[in-house]
């Protein structure tokens, strides 16, 4: 049984944990209504969209690259004749989305609670270091966890370095979160087991509509559902 074999637990952070997309989602539509002059919203989104797929292997994940997006879409949507005022409204944006709420979802501390006693739990998570850092420190949940791993990216290679630092096999591991593509797949690719917990918006880039046959796999509604997996 699966509760038997589990020694660790990594959780997502960003929409596992607390809210996140939906934050960056008013964020973009702000930005694309700032630029409504050059650009229906909708063509705006997708400039966007187009320059962070472009960036990401520069900027990495999280809310100081998608400013920086959002600045070259400026500038490439406006054919360099955007003001400095403007510029200065999308700097704002990001500046506001770095300062925005961290709330828990349900049953996030309920979980970690229960779970803390018989299980090492971690964060595994991806993102800029001193926005996640600065969550996790407002969320009030660090001192449930063994480990932090704030990651550049979430691949097969990023989870194999986990493990190693964790001194854990894959068989003994169990990864929870919401990104089919950053924290299911890449953990049953190991041999771990991975539990997806749906929510009600993704990031474009992170969606995947496959549908995923593996024994290791465990689609749950909500995650207090893990509760009676790992402890009945």
């Amino acid at each position: 049984m699966i509760k038997n074999q589990i020694q660790v637990i990594a959780f997502d952070a960003d929409d596992t944990l607390w809210v996140n997309e939906p934050y960056f989602q008013q964020t973009e539509l702000a930005f694309c209504q700032l630029l409504e002059a050059y650009l229906p919203v909708q063509e705006v989104s997708q400039e966007l969209f187009k320059t962070e797929m472009k960036n990401l292997t520069l900027y990495g994940y999280g809310v100081k690259g998608f400013m920086l997006c959002m600045i070259e879409t400026l500038s490439r949507v406006s054919n360099d004749s955007a003001s400095i005022l403007l510029v200065n409204k999308v700097i704002e944006l990001g500046q506001a989305l770095l300062q925005q709420p961290v709330n828990l979802l349900d049953g996030a501390e309920e979980v970690l609670r229960q779970l803390k006693s018989d299980f090492r739990l971690v964060v595994a998570t991806k993102g800029d270091l001193l926005d996640q850092e600065r969550k996790l420190r407002k969320s009030g949940l660090q001192n449930y966890f063994h480990h932090i791993e704030i990651m550049s990216d979430k691949q097969t290679g990023d989870y194999q370095k986990l493990l190693k630092h964790l001194d854990c096999n894959p068989e003994n591991f169990l990864m929870l979160g919401n990104s089919i593509k950053s924290d299911i797949l890449p953990v049953l690719e190991l041999g771990g087991y991975a539990a997806h917990i749906p929510y009600h918006t993704t990031w474009a880039h992170e969606q995947i509509t496959d549908s995923i046959a593996h024994p290791n796999f465990l689609p749950l509604n909500t995650m207090t559902e893990i509760i009676k997996i790992l402890k009945n």
